[in-house]
C-alpha cells in the first residue's frame, strides 16, 4: 500500500470507526460487535504507525496519549458554569414557578426535564469542528484543562458529525440558524456542556477486580468520575471507562428551545439522555419527577434529582440570574437515601422456625420519598458490631426498594439515657423459652407452634367478622409477620407506607390503600373487638353476649343477677376500662353470662389475666385503637329470645348484615334448624334448611317481611 492509499484506507476506517462509535453512543445501536470495532481500530493504528504523518488529533487512536501531566493549566470559561438553585418538594417546584411569573406576568411557561446526573460537570469545546479544549467547571469561572483525560472517553467525540442540512430541518431550525451552525462548525468553535459520570456496572466491575488485586476500594461513582477525570496521567482515566453525557449547547446558533439544543447535540455525536422529556405545565413536571424518583434505582447510572429548565430559550436572558444560579433553571431533588433518627426501642420478631430477629423502632423520618419508623438489624452479632444502644443517634438507609437498615450509630450524640439491647429470654409471643444454640447466631423460641400460632391469631384480627381489614389478606400478612412488621396484631396500626413500599406485591398504590384501610378501622365495634381477640372457646356469640354484658343490658341471666357496677363506665371508653372491667370480674361472674360455662368463663378470666395479652392490649390503645359505642343501646330489643336461620341470597343485605342486625335486636342466630328455632328467613334459591323448616312447622318468612320485623 504506498502513501497515498494509506491516506485513503486511513480516513475510512476514521469515518466507520466514528460512525459505530455515534450509533453506539448515541442511539445504542450496534451494527457490529466489539472484537469487530477492535479489530477495525487495531488496523487503523497500525496503518498510522506506518505512516505517523498522517495522525491527526481526532482520530480514534488519540483518545489515550501524551505524557502524564505536572498538573492542570488553569482555563476561563466562555460562560459561567453556575450552580443550581435546589427544590426538594412539589411546594418548592409550584413557588419557583411563581416567583417566575411575578417576573413576566400573563407569560405562559414550558418546560424540558432532564435527569440529573451525579457525575463531573466538563465544558467541551470544538474548534472547527474537532475537539480542542475539555475543562472542569472549576469555582464556576475557571477551570482546569483536563482535555487529554477527556479525549479517553469514548461518548465524547473528538471531531463533530457535520449533520445534512435535511436533519436541521427536521430539528425545526430556520434558514438564518442553519447558516449560523455551518459557520460555527466551519470556521468557529461550538461548546457543549456535560457530566461526565462512572456507571453503576463499571463501578462494581473496577471495586471486584481492585478488591482481588488488593488495592484500595472506589468509595462511589460520582468520586470515582472526578478522580478519573483529575488523573494527571490519562492512561488512568482511560481504564476507568468512563461515560458522558452533553446537557447543554453554550454557542449561540439562533435556536427557539432548549429542547432544540440537545437534538442539534445528538446529531453532531454527542450522547443524549433518551430519558429527557418536554412537559407543557408544571403538573407534567411533577408526574415526571414522581415516575423517576420511584424508578431511578432501575437506571444504570446514579441519579439525584431531576433538572427542570425554561424550555423557550428566548426567556432565559429576561428572568437573568440571582446568587450562585440561573433562575430559569431548578434542580428538583430527590428524596434522600440516608436520614439521621433515633432508635426508640428495639422489638424481636419471631420466625417461621422460631428465631428472633431484632427490629428497630425509629423516630419517624423521611427517607427516599417515605417515611420509616423502623429498620432491621437483622441478629445480636450486627447490634454488637454496630455498638447500638436503645436511645442512640443513627443513620439509616434505604436503597430504592431494599428495606431500611441501620448502617451506623453516632456516639458522640450520645447524652446518657442509653440502654444496652439484650435478646430476650421469653419468647415475645408464646412466653416460652429462647435459647441460643452453639455455634449460631440466631435465638430461638423453642416452642415449635409458635410462629403457626400467631399467624392465626394476625388473621384472625383482620378477619370480616374481627376488625375487618380490606387487602389484609393471609398472603400479606404472613410477609408482613416473615419481615418483623407485624410480630402482634397492634403492629398492624403502626404500619407506613415506607415500611411496605419495598416488599414484594407492593408498588405505592398498594401500599398507601392497606395504610388508608387499616386506619380506617381503627375505631372497632366492642362485639367485633373481643372476638378478634382469639380468646379461646369465645366465638362470635359469646363475643356480643360479653358485649352486652359490658354495656348494661337487661340479657337473659341463669341467675337473675345484677351485672357489676364497672360495667357502667366501660362501653365507649378506652381499652384500659375494657381491661379493668374484666381485671374486676370473677369466674363466677362471668358464668352468669347466657351460654358462657365454667369452662369458657376460665378461659375468658385467664386471657385478661396474662402479661402478655394485657401488655398487647396496652399495644393496641398507645397505637389508636377505639371502641366504637354499641350501635344497639339504647335500641327496644324486640326480637330479645327469637332463635332465626338463616338460608338462600338475601337482595337488600349480606348474611352478616342479616345476623347483625337480629342481635341488635335482642335475637339469636342458628347454623341449623330444630323445633326451638322461631323463624327461617329464606331469600333466593334456598336450601335443605328451608326444606326442614317446612317439615317441622318453623315458620318461614321472605325477605320482605323479614326486613319488616327489623325495621
Amino acid at each position: 500500500m504506498d502513501k497515498q492509499q494509506a491516506k485513503i484506507r486511513i480516513e475510512k476506517l476514521k469515518k466507520e470507526i466514528n460512525r459505530h462509535r455515534y450509533l453506539y453512543h448515541v442511539y445504542d445501536k450496534q451494527e457490529i460487535s466489539d472484537a469487530a470495532s477492535d479489530s477495525l481500530k487495531n488496523e487503523l493504528f497500525k496503518l498510522e504507525m506506518e505512516h505517523p504523518e498522517f495522525i491527526t488529533p481526532d482520530s480514534p487512536t488519540q483518545r489515550v496519549g501524551g505524557k502524564p501531566l505536572d498538573k492542570f493549566k488553569k482555563v476561563k470559561h466562555s460562560a459561567p458554569m453556575m450552580s443550581l438553585f435546589d427544590a426538594f418538594s412539589r411546594e418548592d417546584m409550584r413557588d419557583w414557578e411563581k416567583r417566575m411569573e411575578r417576573i413576566m406576568p400573563g407569560q405562559r411557561f414550558d418546560y424540558f426535564c432532564e435527569l440529573k446526573l451525579d457525575g463531573l460537570a466538563a465544558a467541551l469545546v470544538y474548534a472547527r469542528g474537532k475537539f480542542s479544549l475539555g475543562a472542569t467547571r472549576g469555582d464556576g469561572a475557571i477551570g482546569e484543562d483536563v482535555t487529554q483525560n477527556l479525549r479517553t472517553v469514548e461518548a465524547i467525540p473528538l471531531a463533530l458529525r457535520r449533520p445534512e442540512e435535511s436533519e436541521l430541518v427536521k430539528i425545526g431550525l430556520p434558514k438564518p440558524a442553519r447558516n449560523k451552525f455551518y459557520a460555527a462548525l466551519d470556521k468557529g468553535t461550538i461548546e457543549a456542556r456535560g457530566e461526565a459520570i462512572m456507571t453503576k456496572k463499571v463501578f462494581n466491575e473496577l471495586n471486584q477486580k481492585y478488591k482481588k488485586e488488593g488495592k484500595p476500594l472506589l468509595a462511589n461513582p460520582r468520586n470515582a468520575a472526578a478522580g478519573s477525570i483529575r488523573q494527571l496521567d490519562p492512561k488512568l482515566t482511560a481504564a476507568r471507562k468512563l461515560d458522558c453525557y452533553v446537557y447543554s449547547l453554550i454557542t449561540d446558533l439562533g435556536l427557539e428551545r432548549h429542547e432544540q439544543e440537545l437534538e442539534l447535540a445528538a446529531v453532531l455525536g454527542f450522547k443524549v439522555l433518551k430519558y429527557n422529556k418536554y412537559c407543557k405545565n408544571l403538573e407534567e413536571v411533577l408526574a415526571f419527577h414522581g415516575e423517576w424518583e420511584k424508578n431511578r434505582e432501575k437506571l444504570p447510572f446514579h441519579c439525584d434529582g431531576v433538572a427542570v429548565k425554561i424550555n423557550q430559550l428566548s426567556l432565559w436572558p429576561r428572568l437573568g440570574t440571582v446568587g450562585k444560579g440561573p433562575r430559569y433553571i431548578m434542580a428538583y431533588k430527590f428524596s434522600a437515601e440516608q436520614a439521621v433518627t433515633k432508635v426508640k426501642e428495639v422489638v424481636w420478631q419471631v420466625g417461621r422456625t422460631g428465631c428472633l430477629t431484632p427490629t428497630a423502632t425509629l423516630e419517624p423520618v423521611a427517607v427516599g420519598g417515605v417515611t420509616i419508623s423502623r429498620a432491621t438489624l437483622h441478629n445480636m452479632d450486627e447490634i454488637e458490631r454496630l455498638g447500638l444502644k436503645i436511645n442512640d443517634t443513627v443513620i439509616i438507609e434505604r436503597a430504592g426498594d431494599v428495606i431500611p437498615k441501620v448502617i451506623k450509630v453516632l456516639p458522640k450524640l450520645r447524652e446518657g439515657g442509653e440502654k444496652n439491647i439484650k435478646p430476650p429470654a421469653d419468647c415475645p409471643i408464646c412466653g416460652g423459652k429462647v435459647v441460643k444454640a452453639p455455634g449460631e447466631v440466631a435465638y430461638r423460641c423453642v416452642n415449635k407452634n409458635c410462629y403457626a400460632v400467631n399467624l392465626r391469631r394476625l388473621t384472625h384480627w383482620a378477619s370480616r367478622k374481627a376488625a375487618d381489614i380490606p387487602g389484609l389478606g393471609p398472603k400479606i400478612i404472613e410477609q408482613l409477620a416473615r419481615e418483623g412488621l407485624a410480630r402482634d396484631i397492634s403492629d398492624f396500626y403502626k404500619l407506613t407506607e415506607g415500611d411496605l413500599k419495598p416488599l414484594e406485591r407492593f408498588a405505592d398504590k398498594s401500599a398507601d390503600n392497606l395504610t388508608k384501610a387499616i386506619a380506617a378501622k381503627k375505631e372497632i365495634d366492642l362485639a367485633r373487638f373481643i372476638y378478634g381477640l382469639g380468646i379461646r372457646y369465645a366465638g362470635e356469640k359469646t363475643a356480643l353476649l360479653l358485649a352486652k354484658q359490658i354495656t348494661n343490658y337487661k340479657l337473659q341471666i341463669t341467675n337473675k343477677s345484677k351485672i357489676p357496677p364497672a360495667a357502667h363506665r366501660a362501653e365507649g371508653q378506652a381499652i384500659a376500662e375494657i381491661i379493668k372491667y374484666y381485671q374486676e370480674l370473677k369466674v363466677d361472674e362471668l358464668e352468669r353470662v347466657e351460654d358462657v360455662g365454667p369452662i369458657v368463663a376460665k378461659s375468658i378470666y385467664d386471657w385478661f389475666h396474662n402479661k402478655y395479652n394485657l401488655a398487647l392490649l396496652d399495644r393496641l390503645e398507645k397505637n389508636g385503637v377505639t371502641i366504637k359505642p354499641l350501635e344497639w343501646r339504647g335500641k327496644p330489643q324486640i326480637l330479645a329470645g327469637k332463635t332465626f336461620v338463616l338460608t338462600g341470597t338475601l337482595e337488600s343485605l349480606t348474611r352478616d348484615e342479616a345476623k347483625d342486625k337480629i342481635r341488635k335486636l335482642g335475637g339469636d342466630v342458628s347454623s341449623s334448624v330444630s323445633k326451638n328455632t322461631d323463624f327461617t328467613v329464606a331469600g333466593a334459591e334456598p336450601g335443605s334448611k328451608h326444606d326442614k323448616a317446612r317439615k317441622l312447622g318453623v315458620k318461614i318468612v321472605g325477605e320482605k317481611e323479614f326486613l319488616e320485623m327489623i325495621k
